[in-house]
Order: C-alpha cells, then structure tokens, then sequence
C-alpha cells in the first residue's frame, strides 16, 4: 500500500532542525600545499622564518654608510670611497645601512661619487620586512587560495593541517544500473550519487560512494550501518518518497531517529533527515531535479555551518522574460538562463518538472520563489544566483521559438568563438513575442516552405514592417517515420504518436489529415502528444507508437525509416535595430559559413543551398533581399 507523508514542514523550519541537531565533526588531515587550495586551514599555520632573514638591496648600485653620504649635493658632490657594489637581491653587508641606485652614482676610478645624500635604510629591505619567524601567515578557518600556496612556500611551509568531513553515499534502486551500462526499459542509470560526490568533493568533503543496494530493508540497513560507522555525514539516495518500494524511512526509523520527512519546496518534497549514532543522514529524491535541490539546500548549509565554504553562486539582479508561478506554502527552486540584452540582464526560466536533468545543464544560474510567493509576472525583477562565471553572461545569446537540432550544430561553432547559446523551445508564436518585448536576441521560427511572408504577418503583431531580418538556416524534410516504412496510406491502420498543436510536425499532420478527407478521430494516437519531432522517433524507436511525424535527420539518427511528405524553412528572426551586436554579427557569420553547411549536410535531412540569405520585408511588407550588402553572393 503507498505511503502518505505525514505532514511537510517549511524550508527555513527544516534548516533549522538540521544545523542545531549535530555538532562538526573535529576530522584534520595533513595535506600538502599544492593539494590545498579549496581546503579549510584546521590549524593555524605560522612561518617558520623570517623573510627575508637578513637585509637585502631593493635595487641595483652600491652599498653604503648613510653618514658618509651627509652634505652631498649637485654643487657640492661627495666621493664614496667605502662601498660594496650590490645587485636586486643581495645582501646587504652588516657595515652599510643604505643602497644608492647606480643611475644616482658617477665612477671615480676605484671609488664612486654622489651628489645626493642618502637616508639610513634607503632601498634596503630589512630582515622580517615581508613577515618575521612565528608570525601568522593563515588564521584558522582560512580558504587556501592559490595565490596562498606561493605565500606558504615562501614562508617554509611544505603541509598544512585542513579540516575534512567523510560523507558515505548510498545508492538505493533495484531499476539502477552503474555508469557506463545502457539501461534498458525500466532502468535507470545511477548518476545522483555521482553528481552528489562532485557537488560535496567542490566544497572539501571526502566522499566514499558505495554499490549500489537493492530496494530491500534489509540490505539497506546493512549498508546504512557500514556507512554510519564510517563516516560523518551519510547520504542516502532514492526510496524518499512515498511509494511502496521506498524504505528508507522506515530503515533510518529502525537504527536511530527520524528528524522529518516532507519538506514543502520544490523540486524536492520528499527529502528526509535522520539521526543514527548522533551522526546526519539525509536522502535524497531519486528525481535529479529534486536531489540537486537537496544537496544545494540542505547539505551544502550543513557543511557551510560546520566550517566549510558555501557552494560557489553569484547573484546578479534580472528581469523575467516570461512569467513564472509557484504553489502557495512552497519553496520553488528554478532553472534560470540569464544574459544581456541591450543593457539589461534578462532571465528565462526553465520549467519542466523535476524529471528533466538537461534543466540545469541548459541554465546558468536558478532563483528562488519563497513559500509566500506565488509567481512573478514577466518584467518582475528578481534576483538570480549564477551557476557559472558571471563573465559568460556577456558572452551569452538567448533565443526563443521552435528549436531544431541544427541549433545543436550551430551552438558547437558558437561556443569555438567563446560565445553560448541558451534557447528555449516556446514555439514560434512566443518566440516572435519575446522578440517584439525584445526578451530575447533573436526568435526561432519554423514555417512551411514558401510560407514566410504570411506566416510571419499572421504571427507578428508589434514589430513593424523594415524592422526585421530573416536569416535562412535551412530546409528541413518532414515526413513519417516508423520502423517498418509506413506511408501516408496507412495514418488510420497504426498506432501514431503526435506533436502539440501549433508545432510544424502538427501543422504538416493536419494539413495532410484535411488534404486527404480523414477525420482526426479515425487516427489511433492523435492525442497522444509529445514536445517535439525527437520524442516522436524516440516513442517510435521503443515501441510506444508505431508512427508519427518528424524532420529527416531525426529519424535517421533514431535508426527508423522515412517517408517524405513536406517541407519547412527554419528562420533566425533578429531586429534591425541589434545586429550590430557582435555576439549577433558572429552567430550570423557562422550560419552563413561553409563549415556549418557543412555540418548540417553531414548530420542528414537538411537543404542549405540558400543556408545564410538574408532577407527583409520592405516598409509595404514585400520580402526583399536585404538592400545593405549583406546578401550573399
């Protein structure tokens, strides 16, 4: 019988429980200084010598009694007869306690003349000047550097005491298979606790990850027993929820106390907390969305409160390109991709539910909806913390509409140039309007072949005429792909999978359904939809359809024969008023390059003999080249 959660307690209720219910552990190790930098100094470390040791000369000339040089002046000069010539670097001899440049000094024969005065300790670097034996060079609690490490050598330190934290991770699923092992259908591939180890590893932990353990109770207290003796923190991934195949509440139950289970934040609900041997033992959701949620939110905190650095983010303040909403009583945590647009910072986020992984490999930084809150209008200004360095936001180019795999393509070449792409796959309807609110570089449209001009007038409502430029980046085949052929004439006699409206896939299906007098109920599946022409193949490839429509290529990447039946052009839409962007000027240099032609013919199903044209509409809406030399010879 399945679960119910007892009841969920808040974000900031849960942190709390969490940080006062273990002490940090007191776990030091020797670590050399090249394996130090990231690592929290455990003792503070002194250096071993003064540096430097004796005085030495801040400059190239010669060393000097400072009373011998008193009087000297252009009208009076002095001739030094006692000296010792010194480069940068050398001792200065005990009997001298100044340093005159040689540009400052006239040879006189065997002896030297001055004609300024020197002052006690002039260009001279005392011992101890840089530190003095036994002074501190890192306090305790100190983040190692790598500039510290040089500082450290100098000093005469070799190794320093840091403090570790051992963290055993327990991956629970009897549908898991390792790294490396294709699963097949009802399997899943065991990555959490890989993602998990990295994460904690960044922040200085040492992790141990251990087999993977079969959902059976006992098994999983064997294994949770081993961990606990083992080490400090214990994470525990998968059988949170509240499913009948989910024991590890019950486990934790039985070795010690279990501190809540259900927290109200998204993704991430069914995180738990336990005590064993007074020892933390958190698990984690199986979703990746969800355990990425807990390992940012509940044990990066634990190990920031034990004395280890936070996890590395970098907030920057932006405005929502779209508008985003959360549940009332949650903590909502979602994927963002921010760049610059003119000069501002705008943030799209990415909302799939905790299933899709790529959420968070698409963006570069996630915001926080509090519980209170429940979404945020478009235009809202908020605060985002950046996942990546805050420089490549500059580098970034944001594109909205209907995506293709020839952007996968395109964005390679882009990032060759130190540039990114982050797009997001709204369809073209929304793509324009987030062109026309100029929340986006460019939108993505893609239009049956020969439609540009009148599908573009039906989708464009507040851009005018003149303002824009259309980019060709290619002609994509459409058609019907299935494992065993099938055509047109057989749409009634299979199980077909199908696209969400307003998508060209549909738009093609439709138009054919109409051509050929079939009613949309005498189709088994038209309901069935999926996001886009690589769910078709990939629901076709594993048996869940038998039929559906998709570009070419795809099918051809998905193994499945094709029948074509239609065409579509795939546009970059810019406005005139930004190419000048030189993120925009390179991204269209690259659409017009042979290398990316290239590119798109060895990947399959895609014309590019007019790949690159640049085209305009005329201030009477007509569809013109582009009248500023940009149209390709």
């Amino acid at each position: 019988m399945a679960k119910r959660y007892l009841s969920l307690c808040s974000l900031d209720h849960a942190l709390s429980v969490m940080k006062s219910s273990f002490s940090a552990p007191q776990r030091t190790e020797q670590v050399p200084i090249m394996e130090s930098v990231g690592r929290i100094v455990a003792t503070p470390v002194y250096a071993k010598y003064s540096v430097p040791e004796v005085p030495l000369s801040a400059m190239d000339g010669i060393a000097v009694r400072s009373r011998d040089t008193i009087g000297a002046s252009e009208t009076t000069p002095v001739t030094i007869e006692s000296f010792a010539r010194v480069n940068t670097g050398n001792i200065v001899p005990p009997e001298f306690d100044a340093v005159i440049m040689i540009e400052d000094t006239w040879e006189a024969g065997d002896r030297f003349q001055i004609r300024k005065a020197a002052a006690p300790g002039q260009h001279v670097r005392p011992a101890g000047e840089d530190i003095r034996e036994g002074r501190l060079i890192l306090p305790r609690g100190h983040l190692v550097r790598a500039f510290d490490t040089g500082a450290m050598a100098t000093y005469g330190i070799t190794n320093i005491e840091a403090r570790v934290v051992r963290i055993g991770i327990i991956p629970t699923g009897s549908e898991l298979v390792p790294p490396g092992v294709r699963p097949k259908p009802g399997q899943v591939v065991e990555s959490n606790t890989i993602m998990a180890q990295v994460f904690l590893g960044l922040i200085g932990a040492k992790c141990i990850r251990y087999p993977i353990v079969r959902d059976e109770p006992d098994l999983i207290a064997e294994t949770l027993r081993t961990a606990v003796n083992e080490n400090d923190l214990v994470i525990i991934s998968a059988g949170s929820s509240a499913g009948t195949r989910d024991f590890t509440a019950s486990v934790i139950s039985s070795l010690g106390e279990l501190l809540f289970h259900g927290v109200a934040v998204k993704p991430g609900k069914p995180v738990m907390l336990g005590k064993i041997q007074e020892k933390p033992v958190l698990g984690l959701p199986g979703y990746p969305l969800a355990a990425q949620t807990a390992l940012r939110e509940f044990a990066a905190p634990l190990l920031e409160s034990w004395g280890f650095p936070p996890a590395p983010k970098y907030p920057v303040r932006v405005r929502l390109a779209q508008a985003v909403t959360s549940d009332l009583g949650f903590d909502e945590f979602v994927p963002v991709f921010v760049g610059r647009i003119g000069t501002g910072l705008w943030g799209t986020p990415f909302i799939r539910g905790p299933v899709v992984q790529t959420a968070t490999v698409k963006a570069n930084g996630y915001t926080h909806i509090p519980a209170a809150v429940e979404g945020y209008e478009a235009g809202t200004e908020l605060e985002v913390l950046l996942t990546t360095d805050p420089g490549s936001i500059e580098r970034t180019l944001i594109l909205t509409g209907t995506l293709d795999p020839a952007l996968e393509e395109l964005a390679n070449l882009v990032h060759d140039e130190g540039l990114f792409i982050h797009a997001s796959n709204t369809g073209n309807l929304a793509g324009m309007l987030a062109l026309s609110r100029q929340t986006c570089h460019a939108a993505l449209l893609s239009l049956p072949s020969g439609s540009l001009l009148s599908e573009y007038q039906a989708l464009n409502r507040h851009i005018p005429p003149g303002d824009t430029i259309f980019v060709h980046i290619a002609t994509i085949g459409h058609g019907i792909a299935s494992r065993d052929g099938f055509g047109p004439d057989d749409i009634t006699k299979v199980r077909f999978i199908n696209t969400k409206s307003e998508s060209p896939a549909r738009v093609i299906l439709d138009a054919l359904l109409s051509f050929r007098g079939i009613d949309v109920s005498r189709v088994n599946g038209y309901l069935n939809e999926v996001s886009g022409p690589t769910a078709v193949a990939f629901a076709i490839r594993n048996g869940s359809a038998d039929a559906g429509i998709c570009t070419a290529g795809i099918a051809e990447s998905h193994g499945l024969k094709f029948v074509p039946i239609a065409s579509e052009d795939y546009e970059l839409v810019i406005r005139r008023d930004i190419p000048s962007d030189p993120r925009l000027m390179a991204l269209i240099m690259l659409i017009r390059s042979p290398a990316y032609r290239t590119l798109l013919e060895k990947a399959g199903g895609y014309i590019t003999d007019r790949t690159g044209v640049l085209r305009c509409l005329s201030e009477d809406s007509v569809l013109i080249k582009c009248p500023d030399g940009t149209e390709p010879s």
